[in-house]
């Protein structure tokens, strides 16, 4: 019946205002910009020394690009991969030790949001796997959508599905002030249970009006 089909489809409309979201993807232009493996402003450094505790340090990378290393002193670090930082660390320290054995290890600071119980920043090993970073933040909240987190920057927006070929941090190429979010469930999928019973409701009305 036309009027019923009518009805029932103005009541959804009255109850699920969140029903309809606009979206939109990444083209091939913004992906190419969310690569990057070297260091940057926010990065934090974690230099281990091998028995020398007192010269391991963690480090951060100010906005000028500089970290400051302990009897170093400032070196400028922007766009310097971690695998040649260290071996830049190995000469520098050579000079001051014997065959040091300097391990480097490098964190994004990312802001985790969305569908997550704590959201906040929080320092990423790029070795971790995404779903450890979300832990990070106490992992996604009932509403939460899993299998999915965007990826941000800037204007940037990569919609990144995690039951494919991405599963670690690095495999985003993740810089420092990135942000992952956590999408919330469509509202449809958050409350079957009202829908069904509005469906219900109306359907009650027109048959006992149709009577």
């Amino acid at each position: 019946m036309p009027g019923f089909r009518a009805l029932v489809s103005a009541a959804l409309l009255t109850l699920a205002p969140g029903i309809a979201l606009a979206q939109s993807g990444p083209n091939g232009s913004d992906s190419a910009q969310l690569s990057s493996s070297s260091l940057g402003p926010g990065d934090l450094i974690l230099v281990k020394i091998w028995r020398e505790p007192d010269l391991s340090d963690t480090v951060q990378v100010d906005n000028a690009g500089l970290a400051v290393f302990p009897k170093l002193g400032p070196i400028k670090v922007t766009d310097i991969r971690p695998d040649s930082l260290e071996r830049l660390l190995v000469h520098d320290y050579s000079r001051y030790l014997q065959n040091p054995s300097i391990r480097v290890t490098v964190l994004r600071r990312i802001t985790t949001w969305g569908a997550v119980m704590r959201p906040g920043a929080y320092p990423v090993d790029l070795t971790m796997t995404i779903t450890d970073a979300l832990a990070l933040a106490g992992g996604a909240t009932p509403e939460g959508k899993s299998g999915k987190v965007e990826l941000r920057r800037g204007s940037v927006r990569r919609v990144v599905d995690l039951s494919g070929e991405i599963q670690r941090v690095g495999d985003l190429s993740l810089r420092s002030g990135d942000q992952l979010v956590v999408p919330q469930r469509s509202w449809v999928s958050r409350n079957p249970g009202l829908i069904m019973a509005a469906i219900g409701t109306v359907t009650s009305v027109v048959w006992l009006v149709a009577r």
